[in-house]
């Protein structure tokens, strides 16, 4: 799998409003499934949202689960880690994370991190970070083959133009400074050696991912909304029947 060669773009002839439209359809029903997920109680759901700064994740994650319940869907940032959890292996802060039963949990960045800002810097190295790539293999698989736990991992690819755009906002509108982060524009400077590493870590996944067009936010959030759905669908729930006394 090569990045380059998959568009970042909405296809050609898609109507906006129409995809915004069955986007809030599809988030509605993916409300409707989430409940029905949480009273069942018997699957529970991994949602990993990678991707380079100003793609989408935060937005993504808002849209597409707009209407889910925060009583069984949670959402937890990934950012540098603590002296604590410096002190453990790199996957204790995303085990312990893991949902159970019944749950959606959704890592806005995620266990990649270490295998991915950890090898651009070579803080790490190349046996290290291929070490790490096998770890987080044995960890999803656990989580999966184990436990029941669903991963579905999404990499939102946005391409670095419109990267650029994106970061720019963040200095000219007002409403977008809180999230202006001069780290950002330092890590933009190494966006080939960000792409290679997203691309040795995503073709030595056991778990594969999906890849997001996210140029386009209209068309990113309603790709990953059908995408939710039609999994859901897949696990055939029912409502728990009434209890004898």
């Amino acid at each position: 799998m090569k990045l380059k060669k998959i568009d970042t773009d909405a296809p050609k002839g898609l109507n906006k409003e129409e995809c915004i439209k069955k986007r809030i359809e599809l988030s509605k029903r993916l409300g409707d499934l989430q409940h029905l997920m949480y009273a069942e109680g018997k699957h529970s759901l991994l949602v990993v949202f990678q991707g380079m700064d100003a793609s989408g994740k935060d937005g993504t994650t808002k849209k597409v689960f707009r209407y889910c319940s925060p009583s069984g869907t949670w959402a937890y940032a990934f950012k540098k880690p603590t002296d604590h959890e410096f002190a453990h292996d790199f996957l204790w802060r995303c085990h312990k994370m893991a949902p159970h039963k019944g749950h959606i949990q959704i890592f806005n960045r995620s266990h990649y991190e270490d295998v991915l800002i950890q090898r651009v810097h070579k803080w790490i190295s190349e046996e290290h970070a291929n070490k790490r790539i096998d770890a987080i293999n044995a960890f999803e698989d656990l989580l999966q083959f184990d436990n029941g736990t669903k991963v579905v991992k999404f990499y939102m690819h946005i391409s670095e133009e419109r990267q650029l755009e994106k970061l720019q906002e963040r200095i000219d509108i007002p409403r977008k400074n809180w999230k202006h982060n001069p780290g950002d524009w330092e890590e933009r400077k190494h966006w080939n050696k960000y792409m290679d590493c997203y691309e040795d870590a995503i073709n030595k996944s056991t778990i594969p991912w999906t890849i997001v067009p996210s140029d386009k936010r209209w068309y990113r959030d309603y790709f990953v909304a059908k995408h939710m759905v039609e999994l859901l669908e897949s696990f055939d729930m029912q409502l728990p029947p009434l209890k004898e006394a």
